[in-house]
């Protein structure tokens, strides 16, 4: 090392030691910065903290005040002009409907049709073996005779006492005596002929026949069964009776259908009356109204119409579910002042029919007047506006003023 050199590194030491705090100064700078820095930091994280609460803290309180508004759907009033028609259900029914029952006791000897058979009136369905009434009839003609026989005595005697009684030859009292005799013997022969003819008719009633033509649509019965007369059995005290056949005439079918009573004019002996079937889609078949009960029922203020369809080629069958479209009267300023509206918009209360309406973000309750009864709709002549926001299925707890807002899927699309 050269002596330069020495020298410097001396002068450096030399003031080194006589400036300390040079060396120092940076250093506290720099913890200062850091210090700021870190303060800065943790200031802006509790800020942004609190703010966050606070906001989160007011989104809960709108949130809940919304959930405390009921969401509601709501429909707008359909005009009531081109409802033309009222369509009914009703189901079919035979024309003529009966129970065949047997008149006699015995035993089934032999049927001769089954379920599903058509048969002509007077043809024969069934023979019951009636040894019983047999051997009672048999008996009732034998006292037949006796009593003729006997008549036929009574009169040989009484004509004899009177021809007697001519020349004195008997008394008075023994001719009336044959006389009466004779009476009272063919009063006898009158009661044992009607006994005969009596059990002649129950004999008759050993084969069944068909009261009308028609189909058989049950039997009850089988060979060898015990027949009795009207019943098979008793129940309690009542009877139960044994139906052998059950018989249909289904040439002709009746549908009964409960109108309105609003609609009740709708209902006109002679009309028209068109019908359709689930079982023949497209496809419309023509009745006509026969007659009405012409009186309104108390419990249902219905007017029960009969409608009659012609039913010769057997395509409908008795039980089967039709609908009957019948043809409203033309009433075009109730058709121009009436709505349409779904059944479950209707709130039943103490105070009389009504629906809940939305008013700006409140539920109004207003009362309304009914026509028509469509069953998925109703009918609307008083109480509503075509613009009115009608709630579909309101709660039971709705009332007028209650704070309500149409759901959002709604609100956007239609109504």
């Amino acid at each position: 090392m050269s002596n330069t050199e020495i020298d410097l590194n001396q002068d450096s030491q030399n003031n080194s030691a006589q400036h300390p705090e040079t060396e120092s100064q940076p250093l506290f700078r720099s913890l200062f910065v850091k210090l700021g820095v870190a303060a800065l930091v943790l200031g802006v994280v509790i800020y942004s903290g609190i703010h966050q609460r606070a906001a989160a803290e007011s989104n809960l309180g709108t949130a809940t005040e919304q959930a405390a508004i009921a969401a509601v759907n709501v429909v707008e009033p359909k005009s009531g002009a081109g409802l033309e028609e009222i369509v009914l259900p009703g189901t079919t029914q035979a024309f003529i409907d009966t129970p065949i029952f047997a008149r006699t006791n015995g035993y089934l000897k032999q049927w001769y049709f089954d379920i599903g058979a058509h048969v002509e009136k007077g043809q024969l369905l069934a023979v019951i073996e009636t040894p019983e009434l047999d051997q009672q009839l048999d008996q009732a003609r034998a006292n037949l005779k006796t009593a003729q026989a006997n008549e036929k005595l009574a009169e040989i005697t009484a004509t004899r006492w009177q021809n007697l009684l001519k020349t004195d030859s008997v008394s008075k009292q023994e001719t009336d005596q044959a006389v009466q005799d004779l009476s009272a013997r063919q009063a006898t022969v009158e009661s044992m002929t009607a006994d005969v003819q009596r059990l002649q008719q129950l004999q008759s009633y050993e084969k069944v026949y068909a009261p009308f033509s028609g189909v058989i649509t049950a039997r009850n019965t089988d060979i060898g069964a015990l027949i009795n007369a009207g019943s098979g059995g008793s129940q309690g005290l009542a009877t139960v009776p044994q139906e052998l056949f059950h018989m249909a005439a289904v040439n002709r079918l009746r549908i009964f259908v409960s109108v309105p009573e609003v609609d009740s004019a709708a209902a006109q002996n002679g009309a028209r009356a068109p019908l359709t079937l689930d079982e023949f889609p497209g496809e419309t078949l023509q009745g006509t109204i026969v007659r009405n009960s012409d009186a309104i029922d108390l419990n249902s203020r219905t007017l029960n119409v009969e409608v009659d369809i012609d039913n010769r080629g057997g395509r409908i069958k008795p039980g089967a579910y039709v609908f009957v479209h019948l043809k409203l009267p033309d009433n075009s300023k109730r058709s121009t002042h009436s709505l349409i509206i779904p059944a479950d918009t209707l709130l039943f209360r103490s105070e009389g029919l009504s629906v809940g309406l939305v008013r700006g973000d409140h539920a109004e309750l207003v009362p309304i007047t009914i026509g028509r009864d469509y069953g998925s709709t109703v009918e609307v002549i008083e109480g509503l506006k075509p613009t009115d926001q009608v709630i579909v299925n309101p709660s039971d707890s709705l009332t007028t003023g209650t704070p309500v807002r149409i759901n959002a899927a709604e609100a956007g699309g239609s109504k």
